[in-house]
């Protein structure tokens, strides 16, 4: 299970952005994204709220892909976990976090990087 998950928290993110208001729209962002890097789609499920919002996330056979946007205040979380089990897939999670960032845009952004697995004693 020896992994990478980033977590980002992203401001300023422009309120305009389909992506930010739009299920249809993040999904198809987040899935080119995927795409884009070479990861495995398994599944994915977004959920539009009203009177805005999207909540989403995409099954990878590698891990997964969570995102959830706040229109009203201009705000995104993002989590990318994928496991390095036969292959270290490290640079691909951090494109795809970078390809969505660049897609929404933010002016602020808050990341944390947390190793996950590795050998235990």
């Amino acid at each position: 299970m020896d992994g990478i998950h980033l977590l980002g928290e992203w401001y300023g993110c422009s309120v305009d952005a389909p992506e930010m208001t739009r299920a249809e729209a993040l999904r198809r962002a987040c899935v080119e994204a995927v795409e884009e890097v070479g990861l495995t789609i398994v599944g994915d499920r977004f959920h539009q709220f009203e009177p805005q919002g999207v909540t989403g996330a995409v099954i990878l056979a590698e891990s997964h892909l969570a995102i959830h946007t706040w229109p009203e205040m201009g705000s995104v979380t993002i989590d990318v976990y994928v496991c390095n089990y036969t292959t270290d897939n490290t640079a691909k999670a951090e494109h795809l976090f970078r390809l969505l960032e660049q897609k929404l845009r933010p002016s602020r952004t808050h990341i944390q990087a947390v190793h996950r697995g590795g050998v235990s004693s």
